[in-house]
This record gives structure tokens, C-alpha cells and sequence, in this order.
């Protein structure tokens, strides 16, 4: 092992970067690495857009609520923290979609949007009959030729139509990724849609060949997960499994000065600067870029353009409110008139989370085209989405508390999406050796994607300094 001794600095404390500093702590010990480093987070606090609220017997998730099973980096985190014991599986039920004024079930068998069986897609109202006819040319349309990158708009109508895109698929898959779908990079975002296409040619035999062939009795196993205390714990056993002096917040990068030695300087927000050999960025591209800029043109693709969105979870007794159905929330299409996109039911999907003869309603705002809610106060905002709840359900009286959280989502994945994320890491590794991005603005925008993106750089990073570890 060489003796030469290496330190990296992990720009950003969310996940990501806190992910990142984890391993690399895990690493140092295991194998008596002599590598030191820090971790920079500009706010006073860790976790980036992870953050739980634990107010009067509630768990409420203020940013993302839970991640997917079946992408294993989340679980395999929770568990190397010793968390594992916490991991709690959403309860399942209906979902639905708010269509010419009134909740309608999403049909039985739509995954993803796209029909796998014929009885509920044939009786749903959500889609005319000239839509049905049309998406069932998907089952004669040849396969498209060639690689390129095509949006998720694209694609589906070609597939399915207009209206099962804008009634039920763009409803659905608008809430995972930031953007217009006809924008959204279909490789960058779900590549396993044009790979259905080129092995089965019809989408709808490839999701319905790709479907669980047997089904347990009763009801259906949840396939997202969460942790008993909210997503928060992970940040938490992060921050605990860490030395408090790598750990440095309240401090951000105002410049990256490239030295002569191959080593690099940070000038931080508080005054000082750092010397390091590497630097390892997980704040969105927005932050980094201007940073970067100097050296190499990193510059995001046309309409990548990031857009607010807001969170507001309301608490109300149980008897303040009265579904009328079995379930566990509902989505809003973009043609609706609502200017609320999805609503869901938390006490039945968590009820872990929420107190006995309690609700928790947590209501979404913010397209990528209608961002008037960004000038209004947060009760404006509230006022707004009660309007809009109160024509969908009933609800008796105002919340007992509620919360309002504004985030702005990462670069949305723009058609060549993937091509860009190749070409800003070659810039870099050709002007900036030991310089690297990850996060939210390239590999994944979820959870396990932004886990696993942590993990990955900083591995590569260790074998590329200490070749023998």
C-alpha cells in the first residue's frame, strides 16, 4: 500500500455526500487507509432534502416518505447502520386519479400506466373508447429502429396514444422525475421501457410478460419502504457514525482554485481555505457549475431549467375528514384545473406514522410550467390546496397544524441526458483530475439512486489513490 497520505473533500450534505463520507469512514478503519477528509454542507443542518418532522405523536416526511425495495442501496445503508430492525413496508391499497371530477381507480393491472390486462383497462372511464382502440395498436406496431434517445412522450404516445399518456401514464411517472414528460430523456429516466420494446416489440405483452405470473392470496405485498422514525434515521446513524471534526456545516465553496501541484484549494464562505487532493461535489449541478465553469464548459442541456415544488402535510382528527373510499391517495392530471397534482392518504399508506383517530393528508404542488405558488405565502398556498381538496373530498375543518415545504427538484433528465452526464465527467477527469460529481443532477434522482451514486464515487475514488485496498 502506498504511503502516501490523501485527503478528499465531500462537497454537500445530503445524502449523497453524507452516503460518500460514511464509506469512506468505513473503509479508513477496516483497512488503516491514510486518507483524511471533510464534509462541507452550507445549511446548519444535514440531509439535504431528507428531512422528517416528529411533532405530537406524528412522523412527518417533509421531502421524499420511502424508497423503492427492489433498488437495494437504501436497504443495504439502513442495514450497515444497524438499522435494518426499523424498516417498515408502506400499506397498500387503491390509488387514483382525479378525472372529470371525481376519483376514478386507477386500473387493476396498469403498471406504470401502461394496461397488462384487458377486463379493467376495457371498463375503465378514464380513457375513451377511440383511446382504447388506439392504445391497443401498441400490440401490432412494429418496434422502433435504432438507439437514440427520444423522450418519455415520445415513446408512449407512439405506443399507446395521446390519451393514455395524458390521462394515466404522465400523471403517474410526472411525480418520479422533475419536467415535462415530452422533454424527459426516455433513456436517461426509464430505459427499461425501450429495452420492453426491443425484446417483446409490443409494450404492453413486455409489462405483461414481465409481471409476477402467480399471486399470493390477499392483499398485495407494498414494495416501498421507510424507517419507523422517518427517513431522517438514516441521516441521523450518518451523522453518529462520523468524527465531529470532519463534519462542517453552516460552510459553503465560493471558488475552486486548481494548484501546480495537482492539488486543489477551496475558498469557503467562512474565510478560510481548504487544501485537498480531491473534491467530491453532491450538490445539485446548479451549485457546482458555476465552480467548475473556469476550467471546464459544463454547462446544463436546453431545457433542463430545475422548478419548485411544495410539500404540504395537514393533520386533522379522523373524524375532520371522510375519504369516502378505500385506499391510499389519489393523482391529479395536468388538465384537471386542480393546481394541486397529488394527494396522499398517509395515515393509511404509514400508519405507523400517525397517531390513533388521527389523518395525515400530505398534498403536492408545482409543474414544471406553473409556478405562480412560489409568490405566495404559506397560507396562500394552504388556502389553495384546501380548495382544491374540499372538491375531491370531505373535509370538516381546517387542519390542526400543517406544514409547508418548498424544494427545488434536481436537473431534470432533457432528452441526451445521459450523453451530457458523459460528457461533464470526461471534462472533468481531463481539466480537473480528482474532481467528481454526483447526485441528483446525473445518475438518479431517487433515494437508493442518489445512495448508490455516494458509494460508487467514493470507491472508485479509494481504488484510484490506493490501488492495493
Amino acid at each position: 500500500m502506498s504511503e502516501k497520505s490523501y485527503h478528499v473533500t465531500i462537497v454537500g450534505g445530503g445524502i449523497t455526500g453524507l452516503t460518500a463520507a460514511f464509506y469512506l469512514q468505513k473503509e479508513i478503519e477496516a483497512k488503516g487507509l491514510p486518507i483524511s477528509y471533510q464534509l462541507l454542507e452550507q445549511q446548519d443542518h444535514l440531509g439535504g432534502k431528507i428531512k422528517t418532522w416528529r411533532h405530537e405523536g406524528f412522523v412527518i416526511e417533509l421531502g421524499p416518505d420511502s424508497f423503492l425495495e427492489r433498488k437495494t442501496s437504501a436497504g443495504e445503508l439502513a442495514a450497515d447502520l444497524g438499522l435494518a430492525h426499523e424498516l417498515v413496508r408502506n400499506s397498500t391499497g387503491q390509488a387514483y386519479i382525479w378525472h372529470k371530477n371525481r376519483l376514478q381507480p386507477i386500473p387493476e393491472g396498469a403498471v406504470m400506466g401502461v394496461p397488462t390486462k384487458l377486463m379493467p383497462f376495457v371498463t375503465t372511464d378514464l380513457i375513451s373508447w377511440p383511446g382504447k382502440i388506439r392504445a391497443a395498436a401498441d400490440l401490432i406496431l412494429p418496434a422502433s429502429k435504432g438507439d437514440a434517445d427520444i423522450s418519455v412522450g415520445e415513446f408512449f404516445r407512439r405506443r399507446l396514444g395521446d390519451e393514455v399518456i395524458d390521462n394515466l401514464i404522465s400523471p403517474l411517472l410526472s411525480g418520479v422525475y422533475s419536467g415535462d414528460l415530452d422533454h424527459l430523456s426516455l433513456l436517461a429516466s426509464f430505459p427499461q421501457f425501450a429495452q420492453m420494446e426491443k425484446q417483446h416489440r409490443s409494450l404492453i405483452l413486455a409489462m405483461k410478460h414481465s409481471r409476477p405470473q402467480s399471486k399470493a392470496p390477499g392483499k398485495p405485498k407494498g414494495i416501498f419502504l421507510t424507517l419507523a422514525n422517518g427517513l431522517q434515521s438514516l441521516v441521523e446513524g450518518i451523522e453518529k457514525s462520523l468524527p465531529s471534526e470532519v463534519l462542517l456545516k453552516g460552510t459553503g465553496v465560493t471558488k475552486l482554485e486548481k494548484r501546480p501541484d495537482g492539488k486543489y484549494a477551496l475558498a469557503l464562505t467562512n474565510g478560510q481555505l481548504l487544501e485537498t487532493d480531491a473534491v467530491l461535489f453532491t450538490v445539485p449541478h446548479a451549485v457546482s457549475e458555476p465552480l467548475l465553469r473556469p476550467f471546464a464548459n459544463v454547462a446544463t442541456l436546453e431545457n433542463a431549467k430545475p422548478h419548485m415544488v411544495a410539500t404540504i402535510a395537514m393533520a386533522f382528527p379522523e373524524s375532520g375528514i371522510e375519504l369516502g373510499m378505500e385506499g391510499t391517495g389519489f393523482i391529479v392530471p395536468r388538465h384537471s384545473g386542480a393546481t394541486i397534482t397529488a394527494c396522499t392518504w398517509a395515515h393509511r399508506k404509514w400508519p405507523h406514522m400517525v397517531p390513533n383517530n388521527k389523518a395525515l393528508l400530505r398534498s403536492f404542488v408545482g409543474r414544471a410550467t406553473e409556478q405562480a405558488f412560489m409568490q405566495m405565502t404559506d397560507e396562500e398556498i394552504l388556502d389553495v390546496v384546501l380548495r382544491d381538496l374540499r372538491k375531491i373530498m370531505t373535509i370538516r375543518q381546517e387542519p390542526e397544524f400543517y406544514s409547508v415545504t418548498r424544494l427545488q427538484n434536481a436537473i431534470p433528465y432533457v432528452v441526451g441526458h445521459q450523453a451530457w452526464v458523459r460528457d461533464v465527467k470526461q471534462k472533468l477527469k481531463a481539466s480537473l483530475p480528482g474532481v467528481m460529481v454526483a447526485g441528483a443532477s446525473y445518475n438518479g434522482v431517487g433515494v437508493p439512486d442518489c445512495i448508490a451514486q455516494g458509494k460508487k464515487a467514493i470507491l472508485e475514488w479509494i481504488a484510484s489513490v490506493q490501488p492495493g485496498s
